[in-house]
């Protein structure tokens, strides 16, 4: 009995760490609010995290848990203007913001100037 309760208090360990979307991975089921930023030039050519090249003049993203490959939706809240970015690095790493967007999408969004903007980040199916 003890082995039992053992393996699914573990297994359910894991499934809490399996990193996906919230629904269960079904796609069209996250949804956040928070801050965004961007990054460009200084990581142009070098590898994501997904093993691919950054490219600051592509529309892509960071998000620290969604697929690689999942497309999102980030709004801009300051100004209504959206862009649909997809996910093949991890990050952002600076406190408090939940999706670093290329450059492209950045201009896209009308925040290469503030740098850092309130957003939100919906997943498409």
């Amino acid at each position: 009995m003890r082995r039992l309760t053992a393996l699914l208090m573990l297994s359910g360990l894991l499934a809490g760490c399996s990193g996906l979307p919230f629904g269960g991975g079904v796609p069209g089921d996250y949804r956040a609010e928070g801050k965004a930023s961007y990054y460009g030039k200084a990581h142009h050519g070098n590898k994501t995290a997904s093993g691919e090249r950054f490219d600051q003049n592509a529309l892509t993203a960071a998000h620290r848990t969604l697929p690689f490959g999942t497309r999102v939706k980030v709004t801009n809240l300051n100004n209504n203007r959206s862009v649909v970015v997809r996910i093949n690095d991890r990050g952002p790493f600076a406190r408090g913001r939940i999706i670093d967007v290329s450059r492209k999408a950045a201009e896209s969004l009308d925040m290469t100037r503030s740098g850092v903007v309130p957003v939100r980040v919906e997943s498409l199916k």
